[in-house]
């Protein structure tokens, strides 16, 4: 492995002498580009536009340009000029808890490795100093031509570098988050921690990079002539409306079939309501059924009053007649008589008022 930094590490009064070396790696297939016609290599050359001309890396030089366009040479002289105390020292300036640190400020990751035996002895006590306190070192030092702030903690044995950003390098995020005024309700949070909790743990190293792999494959298939047959993904649905509630109850069925488990409950307090997860387009809401639904919930409710009313009335006027009853069957035939008096003084009155009637419509006619 190829150090890229040489130095010391300043622990107070103590020196350590020290490489830094990357941590990581980049694993992607990196392309070159070409003439699409010929498949000529396209490069890119360093051309002076005074002269119009390429130029020799040893005769580029740095310049700041002002808010003009103007360009104000600066040279290697005036670098090494500026007071720049961790040119070579990553100098420690305190040791602080790592909760103390925003995951935003996290940035390129390096071993510290030392050089000599003379360095075992003050890095071992640094890096047992580091697991006892159960706390990070804050460090400054100089690389690529500008002070950097880092971060050392200890993996296994090795003492590693996380390359931090100056506070003031992390932007706000205003104007990031919903400006829309939105309530999640207590059940949905319910199912949301169901669905975290289904999901479970994983461990990162059984994550693979199926991109990189099939991106590997087709790189090999046009290298041995072959011709790479690739199948078609799916497509994203377009711009829909989801059921929160029903695509949350689906996600956690989802995720303990994939586990193996029975799709089971949704969540706690599920059982009275299961619905199937739906996906509704762009459009208005009808909410008549929902007042459908409310109006055939209370129709059986109030047939129930109202035969209860006539069940009742019913039975009153039965039991009244059967009290009665032998009194209408004495007073029988006088009862028949009276209702035949009745009936006709009622017919005369039809008569008459139909006679009347006529007359009135003659009347208005001429």
């Amino acid at each position: 492995m190829r150090s890229i930094w040489n130095g010391n590490i300043s622990f107070g009064l103590v020196s350590i002498p020290i490489k830094i070396y990357p941590a990581t790696e980049d694993h992607s297939i990196s392309f070159r580009q070409i003439h699409t016609r010929d498949s000529g290599r396209i490069r890119y050359r360093k051309v002076c536009e005074l002269e119009d001309k390429p130029v020799e890396s040893s005769e580029i030089g740095r310049a700041y340009e002002d808010a003009d366009g103007a360009l104000v040479p600066i040279t290697e002289e005036d670098l090494a000029a500026l007071p720049l105390p961790t040119t070579h020292t990553l100098e420690i300036e305190a040791f602080i808890s790592a909760s103390e640190i925003d995951p935003l400020q996290m940035g390129d990751a390096y071993y510290l490795g030392t050089t000599g035996a003379a360095g075992a002895k003050p890095y071992t006590l640094l890096r047992e100093a580091l697991k006892r306190s159960e706390k990070v070192a804050i460090a400054k030092y100089a690389h690529r031509g500008r002070e950097r702030l880092g971060m050392l903690r200890v993996v296994g044995d090795t003492i590693a570098l996380h390359r931090l950003l100056w506070p003031d390098e992390v932007r706000e995020p205003a104007g990031v988050a919903p400006k829309e005024k939105v309530t999640v309700k207590p059940a949905e949070l319910d199912l949301a921690d169901t669905l975290m909790e289904t999901l479970g743990e994983v461990d990162l190293n059984d994550l693979r990079d199926e991109y990189h792999e099939a991106l590997e494959e087709l790189v090999a298939a046009k290298v041995s002539g072959a011709t790479p047959i690739a199948e078609p993904g799916e497509r994203p649905a377009g711009a829909q409306v989801v059921d929160l509630m029903a695509a949350l109850k689906e996600s956690v069925r989802s995720a303990k079939e994939a586990r193996g488990e029975g799709a089971g409950e949704a969540g706690e307090g599920e059982a009275e309501e299961e619905a199937e997860a739906t996906v509704h387009e762009l459009r208005g809401r009808k909410k008549a059924p929902a007042k459908k639904a409310a109006s055939a919930k209370k129709a059986p409710a109030a047939e129930k009053k109202t035969a209860a009313k006539r069940g009742g009335t019913k039975t009153a006027k039965a039991a009244k007649a059967a009290e009665e009853e032998p009194a209408g069957r004495a007073a029988g035939k006088k009862e028949t008589g009276t209702q035949k008096a009745a009936a006709k003084k009622t017919a005369a009155k039809k008569t008459t008022a139909k006679k009347q009637t006529g007359k009135r419509g003659t009347r208005t006619a001429s």
